[in-house]
Protein backbone atom coordinates (compact mmCIF):
# COMPACT_ATOMS: atom_id res chain seq x y z
CA UNK A 1 0.00 0.00 0.00
CA UNK A 2 1.36 3.36 -1.09
CA UNK A 3 2.37 5.46 1.82
CA UNK A 4 0.11 8.73 2.23
CA UNK A 5 1.49 12.01 0.99
CA UNK A 6 -1.11 14.31 3.39
CA UNK A 7 1.50 15.10 5.91
CA UNK A 8 -0.53 17.81 8.32
CA UNK A 9 2.12 17.58 11.17
CA UNK A 10 5.81 17.66 11.80
CA UNK A 11 8.04 18.29 14.25
CA UNK A 12 11.03 20.73 12.98
CA UNK A 13 14.23 22.27 15.09
CA UNK A 14 14.40 26.33 13.99
CA UNK A 15 17.14 28.36 14.51
CA UNK A 16 17.34 32.04 13.85
CA UNK A 17 20.53 33.60 12.55
CA UNK A 18 23.22 34.62 15.29
CA UNK A 19 24.26 38.51 14.79
CA UNK A 20 27.53 40.11 13.36
CA UNK A 21 30.03 41.63 15.92
CA UNK A 22 31.19 45.03 15.74
CA UNK A 23 34.44 46.62 14.56
CA UNK A 24 37.01 47.63 16.98
CA UNK A 25 38.82 49.30 13.96
CA UNK A 26 40.75 52.87 13.71
CA UNK A 27 40.91 54.77 10.59
CA UNK A 28 44.61 54.71 9.58
CA UNK A 29 45.65 56.61 6.47
CA UNK A 30 49.06 58.12 5.78
CA UNK A 31 47.72 61.87 6.13
CA UNK A 32 45.75 61.50 8.89
CA UNK A 33 47.62 61.26 12.10
CA UNK A 34 45.01 60.63 14.13
CA UNK A 35 42.19 59.08 12.01
CA UNK A 36 39.95 58.05 15.29
CA UNK A 37 37.52 54.74 15.89
CA UNK A 38 35.65 53.89 12.06
CA UNK A 39 34.25 50.46 12.75
CA UNK A 40 31.36 49.44 11.49
CA UNK A 41 27.75 47.78 13.18
CA UNK A 42 27.90 43.74 12.80
CA UNK A 43 24.46 43.14 10.63
CA UNK A 44 21.16 41.32 11.80
CA UNK A 45 20.99 37.64 12.06
CA UNK A 46 18.22 36.10 9.82
CA UNK A 47 14.99 35.52 10.95
CA UNK A 48 13.06 32.45 10.97
CA UNK A 49 9.51 33.42 8.81
CA UNK A 50 6.28 31.34 8.17
CA UNK A 51 5.19 32.11 4.71
CA UNK A 52 1.28 31.57 3.34
CA UNK A 53 1.41 29.46 -0.17
CA UNK A 54 -1.99 28.21 -1.29
CA UNK A 55 -0.41 26.07 -3.84
CA UNK A 56 0.72 23.78 -0.73
CA UNK A 57 -1.75 21.62 0.49
CA UNK A 58 0.40 19.07 2.77
CA UNK A 59 3.15 19.65 5.11
CA UNK A 60 5.20 16.86 2.65
CA UNK A 61 7.78 19.17 2.20
CA UNK A 62 8.87 19.82 5.49
CA UNK A 63 8.73 15.78 6.64
CA UNK A 64 12.30 15.19 6.25
CA UNK A 65 13.42 19.00 6.74
CA UNK A 66 13.83 18.81 10.44
CA UNK A 67 16.32 21.35 10.78
CA UNK A 68 15.81 24.73 9.11
CA UNK A 69 18.44 27.32 9.69
CA UNK A 70 18.59 31.42 9.21
CA UNK A 71 22.04 32.78 7.91
CA UNK A 72 24.09 34.47 10.81
CA UNK A 73 25.00 38.10 10.44
CA UNK A 74 28.28 39.36 9.23
CA UNK A 75 30.74 41.29 11.31
CA UNK A 76 31.35 45.09 10.82
CA UNK A 77 34.38 46.34 9.95
CA UNK A 78 36.44 49.21 9.35
CA UNK A 79 35.82 52.65 7.24
CA UNK A 80 32.69 52.51 9.48
CA UNK A 81 31.24 49.66 6.65
CA UNK A 82 28.46 47.75 8.07
CA UNK A 83 28.15 44.02 8.21
CA UNK A 84 26.13 42.14 5.71
CA UNK A 85 22.32 40.63 7.24
CA UNK A 86 22.01 37.09 7.04
CA UNK A 87 19.60 35.69 4.81
CA UNK A 88 16.36 34.83 6.39
CA UNK A 89 15.14 30.85 6.31
CA UNK A 90 11.29 31.02 4.89
CA UNK A 91 9.40 28.47 5.64
CA UNK A 92 6.16 28.19 3.08
CA UNK A 93 3.21 26.71 4.73
CA UNK A 94 -0.37 25.80 3.58
CA UNK A 95 -2.95 27.91 4.60
CA UNK A 96 -4.43 26.91 8.20
CA UNK A 97 -0.92 25.84 9.42
CA UNK A 98 -0.60 27.06 13.13
CA UNK A 99 2.44 26.28 15.31
CA UNK A 100 2.83 25.27 18.66
CA UNK A 101 5.28 25.02 21.64
CA UNK A 102 5.81 21.19 21.68
CA UNK A 103 6.34 21.82 25.79
CA UNK A 104 3.55 23.93 26.90
CA UNK A 105 1.35 23.25 23.09
CA UNK A 106 0.84 27.15 23.30
CA UNK A 107 0.04 28.23 19.98
CA UNK A 108 2.82 30.67 18.72
CA UNK A 109 1.39 31.65 15.35
CA UNK A 110 -0.75 30.95 12.55
CA UNK A 111 -1.06 31.39 8.94
CA UNK A 112 -4.63 31.39 7.17
CA UNK A 113 -3.81 33.77 3.73
CA UNK A 114 -1.96 33.36 0.80
CA UNK A 115 1.40 35.68 0.72
CA UNK A 116 1.12 36.31 5.00
CA UNK A 117 4.53 36.09 6.32
CA UNK A 118 4.73 35.77 10.13
CA UNK A 119 7.93 35.79 11.74
CA UNK A 120 8.13 32.93 14.72
CA UNK A 121 12.23 33.51 15.77
CA UNK A 122 13.88 37.08 15.50
CA UNK A 123 17.38 36.68 14.33
CA UNK A 124 19.88 38.72 16.85
CA UNK A 125 20.93 42.36 16.70
CA UNK A 126 24.39 43.32 15.24
CA UNK A 127 26.95 44.55 17.86
CA UNK A 128 27.58 48.09 17.42
CA UNK A 129 30.93 49.07 16.42
CA UNK A 130 33.19 51.27 18.39
CA UNK A 131 32.71 54.37 16.54
CA UNK A 132 29.51 54.33 18.77
CA UNK A 133 31.26 54.54 21.77
CA UNK A 134 33.36 57.34 21.18
CA UNK A 135 32.64 61.03 23.20
CA UNK A 136 34.82 63.89 23.81
CA UNK A 137 36.22 61.21 27.29
CA UNK A 138 36.95 58.76 25.40
CA UNK A 139 37.99 59.49 22.07
CA UNK A 140 39.71 56.27 20.99
CA UNK A 141 37.38 53.82 22.51
CA UNK A 142 38.89 50.12 21.67
CA UNK A 143 35.53 47.98 22.55
CA UNK A 144 32.53 47.12 20.06
CA UNK A 145 29.96 44.70 20.86
CA UNK A 146 29.36 41.50 20.07
CA UNK A 147 26.66 39.99 17.93
CA UNK A 148 23.31 39.10 19.90
CA UNK A 149 22.93 35.34 19.62
CA UNK A 150 19.78 33.90 17.69
CA UNK A 151 16.88 31.92 19.09
CA UNK A 152 16.88 28.06 18.34
CA UNK A 153 13.99 25.67 19.50
CA UNK A 154 11.88 23.01 18.30
CA UNK A 155 8.43 23.90 16.76
CA UNK A 156 5.10 21.80 15.90
CA UNK A 157 3.52 23.01 12.59
CA UNK A 158 -0.07 21.52 12.27
CA UNK A 159 -2.18 21.66 9.39
CA UNK A 160 -5.78 22.51 9.62
CA UNK A 161 -7.85 22.24 6.57
CA UNK A 162 -9.24 25.43 5.76
CA UNK A 163 -12.08 25.11 3.80
CA UNK A 164 -16.15 26.62 4.11
CA UNK A 165 -18.20 23.49 4.43
CA UNK A 166 -16.95 20.44 6.43
CA UNK A 167 -18.77 17.13 5.32
CA UNK A 168 -19.13 15.33 8.61
CA UNK A 169 -20.50 11.54 8.82
CA UNK A 170 -19.76 7.91 9.16
CA UNK A 171 -18.02 5.75 7.20
CA UNK A 172 -19.74 4.60 3.71
CA UNK A 173 -22.39 7.30 4.12
CA UNK A 174 -21.84 8.92 0.78
CA UNK A 175 -19.41 12.08 1.71
CA UNK A 176 -16.73 11.43 -1.33
CA UNK A 177 -19.56 10.53 -3.29
CA UNK A 178 -21.22 13.79 -3.43
CA UNK A 179 -17.53 15.68 -3.19
CA UNK A 180 -16.81 14.27 -6.24
CA UNK A 181 -20.44 14.94 -7.67
CA UNK A 182 -20.66 18.63 -6.34
CA UNK A 183 -17.07 19.24 -7.97
CA UNK A 184 -13.83 18.21 -9.67
CA UNK A 185 -12.08 16.33 -7.22
CA UNK A 186 -11.80 12.90 -7.73
CA UNK A 187 -11.61 11.13 -4.11
CA UNK A 188 -11.41 7.02 -3.82
CA UNK A 189 -14.72 5.77 -3.91
CA UNK A 190 -15.81 2.12 -2.38
CA UNK A 191 -18.34 0.21 -0.32
CA UNK A 192 -15.97 -1.13 2.70
CA UNK A 193 -15.34 1.59 5.74
CA UNK A 194 -12.88 4.13 5.53
CA UNK A 195 -11.83 4.62 2.40
CA UNK A 196 -10.76 7.98 2.72
CA UNK A 197 -8.22 8.61 4.80
CA UNK A 198 -7.35 12.30 4.25
CA UNK A 199 -9.23 15.23 3.92
CA UNK A 200 -10.45 16.01 0.31
CA UNK A 201 -10.67 18.96 -0.88
CA UNK A 202 -12.80 20.19 -3.62
CA UNK A 203 -14.11 23.86 -4.77
CA UNK A 204 -18.06 23.45 -5.49
CA UNK A 205 -19.02 26.16 -8.35
CA UNK A 206 -22.18 28.26 -7.83
CA UNK A 207 -24.29 30.90 -9.93
CA UNK A 208 -22.19 34.26 -11.34
CA UNK A 209 -19.13 32.28 -11.15
CA UNK A 210 -19.41 31.98 -7.70
CA UNK A 211 -17.57 29.36 -5.69
CA UNK A 212 -17.40 28.07 -2.35
CA UNK A 213 -14.64 25.33 -0.63
CA UNK A 214 -15.66 21.40 0.68
CA UNK A 215 -14.29 19.28 2.79
CA UNK A 216 -14.36 15.73 3.05
CA UNK A 217 -13.33 14.65 6.42
CA UNK A 218 -12.58 10.89 6.79
CA UNK A 219 -15.09 9.15 8.21
CA UNK A 220 -16.35 9.24 12.55
CA UNK A 221 -17.07 6.62 14.48
CA UNK A 222 -18.90 6.46 17.72
CA UNK A 223 -15.44 6.18 20.43
CA UNK A 224 -13.81 8.41 17.39
CA UNK A 225 -12.86 11.20 20.27
CA UNK A 226 -11.54 8.35 22.61
CA UNK A 227 -9.13 7.60 19.79
CA UNK A 228 -11.56 4.44 18.00
CA UNK A 229 -11.09 4.14 14.34
CA UNK A 230 -9.20 6.97 12.79
CA UNK A 231 -9.52 8.77 16.35
CA UNK A 232 -9.18 12.25 16.39
CA UNK A 233 -6.67 12.72 14.07
CA UNK A 234 -8.42 14.51 11.21
CA UNK A 235 -11.22 16.04 13.65
CA UNK A 236 -8.82 18.85 13.63
CA UNK A 237 -9.83 19.83 10.31
CA UNK A 238 -12.85 20.90 11.05
CA UNK A 239 -12.31 23.32 13.58
CA UNK A 240 -11.78 25.90 10.46
CA UNK A 241 -14.97 25.51 8.59
CA UNK A 242 -17.66 28.00 8.57
CA UNK A 243 -20.71 25.34 8.23
CA UNK A 244 -21.16 21.43 8.91
CA UNK A 245 -23.23 19.44 6.40
CA UNK A 246 -23.97 16.40 8.50
CA UNK A 247 -24.36 13.56 6.10
CA UNK A 248 -27.24 10.49 7.07
CA UNK A 249 -27.51 7.88 4.41
CA UNK A 250 -31.55 7.05 4.46
CA UNK A 251 -30.76 3.19 4.71
CA UNK A 252 -29.98 3.93 8.44
CA UNK A 253 -32.97 2.68 11.06
CA UNK A 254 -33.04 6.08 12.99
CA UNK A 255 -31.87 9.50 11.40
CA UNK A 256 -31.67 11.38 14.59
CA UNK A 257 -30.18 9.12 16.36
CA UNK A 258 -27.41 8.79 13.60
CA UNK A 259 -26.80 12.54 13.68
CA UNK A 260 -26.59 13.12 17.71
CA UNK A 261 -23.66 10.46 17.78
CA UNK A 262 -21.91 12.19 15.19
CA UNK A 263 -22.70 15.65 16.86
CA UNK A 264 -21.40 14.46 20.59
CA UNK A 265 -18.33 12.79 19.29
CA UNK A 266 -17.67 16.75 17.70
CA UNK A 267 -18.59 18.29 21.16
CA UNK A 268 -16.63 15.72 23.27
CA UNK A 269 -13.26 16.53 20.96
CA UNK A 270 -14.13 20.12 21.03
CA UNK A 271 -17.41 21.86 22.90
CA UNK A 272 -16.88 25.28 20.44
CA UNK A 273 -18.00 23.01 17.11
CA UNK A 274 -21.52 23.23 18.11
CA UNK A 275 -21.56 26.90 17.98
CA UNK A 276 -20.72 26.28 14.11
CA UNK A 277 -23.86 26.59 11.66
CA UNK A 278 -25.12 23.15 10.72
CA UNK A 279 -26.79 21.71 7.65
CA UNK A 280 -28.45 17.85 7.61
CA UNK A 281 -28.06 15.99 3.91
CA UNK A 282 -29.96 12.73 3.86
CA UNK A 283 -28.25 10.92 1.20
CA UNK A 284 -28.80 8.06 -0.80
CA UNK A 285 -32.85 9.25 -1.32
CA UNK A 286 -32.48 6.63 -4.42
CA UNK A 287 -33.35 3.95 -2.06
CA UNK A 288 -36.19 4.55 -0.78
CA UNK A 289 -38.87 3.51 -2.86
CA UNK A 290 -42.09 5.00 -1.64
CA UNK A 291 -42.94 8.98 -0.37
CA UNK A 292 -44.53 6.80 3.21
CA UNK A 293 -40.95 5.38 3.65
CA UNK A 294 -40.33 9.27 2.56
CA UNK A 295 -42.19 10.74 5.12
CA UNK A 296 -40.91 8.81 7.77
CA UNK A 297 -37.64 10.18 7.48
CA UNK A 298 -37.88 13.38 7.45
CA UNK A 299 -40.36 12.71 10.66
CA UNK A 300 -37.24 11.44 12.21
CA UNK A 301 -34.90 14.85 11.49
CA UNK A 302 -34.35 16.90 14.49
CA UNK A 303 -36.95 20.05 14.96
CA UNK A 304 -35.38 23.07 13.63
CA UNK A 305 -32.72 21.75 12.09
CA UNK A 306 -31.79 22.83 8.19
CA UNK A 307 -31.94 19.85 5.76
CA UNK A 308 -32.29 18.09 1.92
CA UNK A 309 -33.05 15.15 0.96
CA UNK A 310 -30.33 14.24 -1.73
CA UNK A 311 -29.08 11.40 -3.85
CA UNK A 312 -25.73 11.84 -5.41
CA UNK A 313 -25.97 9.09 -7.83
CA UNK A 314 -29.04 10.58 -9.18
CA UNK A 315 -28.42 14.20 -8.98
CA UNK A 316 -31.42 14.96 -6.88
CA UNK A 317 -31.49 17.80 -4.40
CA UNK A 318 -28.20 18.67 -5.29
CA UNK A 319 -29.03 22.12 -6.23
CA UNK A 320 -31.03 22.67 -3.12
CA UNK A 321 -28.40 21.75 -1.44
CA UNK A 322 -25.93 24.21 -2.98
CA UNK A 323 -28.25 26.86 -2.53
CA UNK A 324 -28.83 25.77 0.96
CA UNK A 325 -25.24 26.01 1.42
CA UNK A 326 -24.57 29.37 -0.23
CA UNK A 327 -27.29 30.99 1.65
CA UNK A 328 -25.85 29.55 4.90
CA UNK A 329 -22.21 30.99 4.14
CA UNK A 330 -23.45 34.32 4.12
CA UNK A 331 -24.59 34.40 7.10
CA UNK A 332 -21.96 32.53 8.82
CA UNK A 333 -18.45 33.64 9.34
CA UNK A 334 -16.71 32.66 6.21
CA UNK A 335 -13.39 30.45 6.49
CA UNK A 336 -11.92 30.76 2.53
CA UNK A 337 -14.99 31.82 0.71
CA UNK A 338 -13.27 32.45 -2.61
CA UNK A 339 -14.49 33.41 -6.72
CA UNK A 340 -11.76 31.39 -7.57
CA UNK A 341 -10.12 27.72 -6.59
CA UNK A 342 -7.24 25.88 -5.11
CA UNK A 343 -6.97 21.59 -4.08
CA UNK A 344 -4.99 19.83 -1.78
CA UNK A 345 0.74 10.66 8.26
CA UNK A 346 1.16 11.50 11.73
CA UNK A 347 4.59 12.25 11.62
CA UNK A 348 5.38 12.62 15.63
CA UNK A 349 8.80 12.59 16.69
Amino acid sequence: MMASNFIDYVKINVRSGHGGSGSSHFRREKHVPKGGPDGGDGGRGGHVVLKGNSQHWTLLHLKYQKHIFAKDGKGGEGGRRSGLQGEDAIIEVPLGTIVKDPETGEVLAEVTKDGEEVILLKGGRGGLGNTNFKSSTNQAPHYAQPGERGEDMWVILELKVLADVGLVGFPNAGKSTLLSVLSAATPEIADYPFTTLTPNLGVVAYRNFKSFIMADIPGIIEGAAEGKGLGTRFLRHIERNSILLFLVPASVENIEEEYLILLNELKKYNPALLDKERILAVSKMDLVNSEEDKEKIIQQIPAGLPYVLISSVMQQGLVELKDLLWKTLQNAQPANISEESTQEELDSE
